[in-house]
């Protein structure tokens, strides 16, 4: 099983719609670790490590999000590997 890790930013009506904790049960529930935050600019960020698949899934399910988000776009790509948090986090922008 290859583990990767994505680091993804989510664009669109994603503050105030229960994105963050949305994604962090997905990510849960597909064994990731890492976090999910706010951004000032009203996007969402996160980092996310796990196997390939799941993260494919949640890559794709990050285009959609919860019932009350409306995704205008996700900028996504893999990064190198990291020790990240688990359980999947909802942090605070620092």
């Amino acid at each position: 099983m290859t583990e990767v890790c994505l680091h993804a930013v989510v664009i669109g009506r994603v503050q105030g719609v229960w994105f963050r904790k949305s994604t962090q049960e997905y990510a849960e529930s597909l064994g990731l670790s890492g976090w999910v935050r706010n951004l000032p600019d009203s996007s969402v960020e996160l980092m996310a490590c796990g196997d390939e698949l799941g993260i494919r899934q949640l890559e794709a399910w990050l285009s959609q999000g919860p019932e009350l988000a409306s995704v205008a776009e996700v900028k996504s790509r893999l990064v190198a590997l990291e020790k990240l948090p688990f359980p999947f986090a909802v942090v605070e922008l620092e």
